[in-house]
């Protein structure tokens, strides 16, 4: 398969590997960019944490929580441009989306968008506003958590937001638990609560890379499974929000940090959207 410069150049980007090693990567690969991220972590490479941000549109992120703090509603709405993301009519397009979403509880993307809007459905009303700005808009991610408690974070961009809940609160007063989390959650960017909730793909992937990199070090094939689930089990501890260090204090784990509260507090569920 013929691999363009293009094609190299967009892997560096993604990734922060050198142009050499995205090229022989792809190479390898046939052009399959995943493939081609697998290859470069199986030979040692740091791959950039922001690769998935990076592919993501212009745009905000719009966040809703009840007066009670039980239901939470997050959504990114999606542009070509900065400009566009920062334009008041853009704006009031995504808060006229978020109210209807919080009257009407969609179950997905797609309910979101057949939602009506006085007549309209919501679809429409964004075909109009792409028609009136000339650039591609869209709901890119919807998501809504139900809890005991339920608390948020958005960055100072606007481009970035967490929803998280929390169950076994016991009416205690964990609302500065629950800025924690999500500020957590915006920082390291945790794939699942913990490990339970990592999906079996990633897993064997992981296994997979660490006998490769075990192997590539020189150590016996006996020990292979062994090192591979060592590995995995930091990976874990990186990549869970209950394994994660605490950001605020690196002496405290967060599951740590939950039963500095209550050891009954547990996490349902969270949501880390972003976009830029």
């Amino acid at each position: 398969m013929n691999i363009t410069a293009q094609d190299v150049n967009k892997l560096r980007q993604e990734t922060g590997a050198g142009m050499m090693d995205c090229k022989k990567a792809l190479t390898e690969a046939n052009g399959n960019f995943e493939e081609a991220i697998t290859i470069l972590r199986k030979k040692g490479q740091k791959i950039s944490a922001n690769r998935a941000d990076r592919e993501t549109s212009e745009g905000a992120v719009f966040i809703h929580i009840n007066e009670d703090a039980t239901q939470g509603v997050i959504f990114s709405l999606g542009c070509e441009t900065d400009f566009v993301g920062k334009n008041e009519g853009f704006l009031s397009l995504g808060k006229t989306i978020l109210e209807a979403a919080v009257a009407q509880k969609p179950a997905n993307i797609e309910a979101l968008n057949a939602l009506h809007v006085e007549g309209r459905p919501i679809s429409e009303i964004i075909v109009d506003f792409v028609g009136k700005i000339g650039e591609k808009i869209e709901v890119v991610r919807y998501e809504q958590i139900n809890a005991e408690g339920v608390f948020s974070y958005t960055h100072s961009n606007g481009k970035l937001g967490v929803l998280i809940g929390l169950n076994g609160t016991g009416g205690a007063n964990v609302a500065d638990l629950g800025k924690d989390l999500a500020m957590q959650i915006a920082s390291m960017k945790p794939i699942a609560v913990d490990k339970d909730g990592v999906d079996a793909s990633v897993i064997e992937r992981e296994i997979e890379i660490g006998k490769d990199q075990a192997r590539q070090e020189g150590k016996p094939d006996a020990m292979l499974e062994k090192i591979a689930m060592g590995k995995l089990n930091k990976f874990y501890q990186e990549n869970t929000l209950l394994g994660q260090q605490f950001v605020k204090d690196n002496s405290l784990t967060i599951q740590q940090l939950i039963e500095k509260y209550d050891k009954n507090i547990k996490v349902p569920a969270f949501f880390r959207v972003s976009l830029g």
